[in-house]
């Protein structure tokens, strides 16, 4: 790991910077959940307008690789990921505000939106990817996996506690409770995270200038430099590639499973609703499952983050084409519900797996270039959940005008959601992997991702 003298993380470090992902996801569920509810019911507003800043909140997070250079050049990721949070909270309390001025003036509300979801997109760019590289330097290889699964579990409880206390703070609904509650969860956000990175980021020496592979005294590189350097790294760029591929998958099953159980198998809302929590509880399984192993067997295990990621793209596939050839063969009688929850297990398996992945290669490629490659891959992420929903909605539609019944359609859709994860599975077989017969970077430990030779892993 590229963290100097700094021991690696115990359990409870890595709890502390799991509550810094709690924060995070406290404040974006009432930005992506809450607040699209309100403009849509409340406000009477077309969908298509909370879809459009959702989506522009990702597109923002482009400026990712920017944020993890600032922390690479700096030193330093605390006060990035704290001043994320910050600027994030600001960005939900303007976009509540911005909530409450549409019903008076319009433009001026959609306006002061557009703002306030820039920010949001900005606060969670340099709070999440600079989370994600102090994580993947502090902890050790054989906790990854683990680590991965703690994070993002809880950021779901995160998203849980909000939605359950925040939703009966909204009762009865007003916008000043919603400016009140968004001001609230903000402030106790900011004090947590605060509170956990205390002490958990130790001064590092900055960077300085790198020709080629190797360091030589001066100024530190400019940005367009370090994200030349990072994209010209062949592991780093097929790890982009498969990130938005795998991604693209994951997010295109979001708006469509609750229509297709309604459509195709006659769920009512609150059947469909209920079908959707067993998803992901199948996918906190896959997560739980996947850090175990990782966290037992992960240090004898060659390739193994690589194995499970593979692994959880292809039963990723196999359940989506199980939907697809399932429903077209035995509609309404097909046991739809262990199809969810074997779609929602292996779903979460790939995202630890994928996740501690990208931990392992942002520690394991060149000093101080962490946040730069965490960013990227970020960035990846986050054009693929932005396109991902919509592409999936707008292929049932296009479909459903091709088909007399609504089956075929989600069937037609959730094969090519398989292929997909296929694409990206292949993708994954070859990170790691090199076109030259030696990998020019230093040997790493046992359990780590990066293959030192073509078609081995240390």
């Amino acid at each position: 790991m590229n963290a100097g003298a700094s021991p690696a993380l115990g359990w409870i470090g890595i709890i502390r910077l799991g509550l810094v992902q709690t924060s995070l996801g406290a404040i974006v569920i009432l930005m992506t959940s809450t607040l699209n509810r309100v403009m849509a019911v409340e406000l009477g507003l077309a969908a298509a307008i909370p879809g459009f800043l959702v989506g522009w909140h990702y597109a923002v997070q482009m400026s990712r690789p920017r944020w993890g250079y600032g922390a690479d050049a700096g030193g330093r990721r605390a006060p990035w990921i704290l001043g994320g949070i910050c600027v994030l909270a600001a960005g939900a309390i303007s976009a509540a505000f911005a909530a409450s001025l549409l019903t008076s003036t319009f433009w001026g509300g959609l306006l002061l939106s557009v703002v306030a979801y820039s920010l949001i997109g900005i606060g969670v760019g340099a709070a999440g990817t600079n989370l994600l590289a102090l994580l993947a330097i502090r902890t050790a290889p054989s906790r990854k996996a683990a680590a991965a699964a703690i994070v993002w579990i809880m950021m779901i409880v995160g998203f849980v506690l909000t939605a359950g206390i925040g939703g009966g703070f909204l009762k009865p609904f007003s916008f000043e409770r919603l400016i009140l509650v968004t001001a609230s969860v903000s402030a106790i956000a900011i004090s947590v995270t605060a509170l956990a990175l205390w002490g958990l980021d130790p001064v590092h020496k900055p960077p300085t200038r790198r020709d080629g592979l190797v360091d030589s005294p001066g100024r530190n590189p400019a940005f367009r430099d370090a994200l030349r350097e990072t994209w010209a790294d062949p592991q780093a760029r097929r790890f982009t590639v498969f990130v938005f591929v795998s991604m693209l998958a994951y997010s295109a099953q979001d708006l469509v499973l609750e229509p297709f159980a309604g459509l195709v198998h006659g769920y009512d809302a609150g059947a469909s609703t209920q079908l959707a929590g067993l998803q992901n509880m199948g996918t906190l399984a896959g997560m739980i499952l996947t850090a175990i192993v990782g966290t037992a067997f992960g240090r004898s295990r060659a390739g193994f983050m690589r194995a499970w990621t593979v692994g959880g793209c292809v039963a990723s596939a196999a359940a989506l084409i199980a939907l697809a050839l399932g429903t077209d063969a035995f509609g309404a009688r097909w046991p739809l519900v262990a199809n969810v929850v074997a779609l929602g297990t292996a779903n979460g398996a790939f995202a630890v797996a994928a996740i501690g992945s990208m931990m392992t290669l942002a520690s394991a490629g060149p000093k101080n270039r962490e946040g730069t490659r965490m960013g990227l891959w970020g960035a990846a992420q986050a054009i693929a959940f932005g396109l991902g929903g919509f592409l999936g909605a707008a292929a049932v539609d296009l479909a459903r005008l091709v088909f007399d019944t609504p089956a075929p359609a989600f069937a037609l859709v959730f094969a090519a959601e398989g292929l997909t994860f296929l694409i990206a599975a292949a993708l994954a077989v070859r990170v790691g992997r090199t076109d030259a017969d030696t990998l020019r970077l230093p040997a790493l430990p046992s359990g780590e991702f990066l293959a030192v030779r073509t078609g081995e892993t240390s």
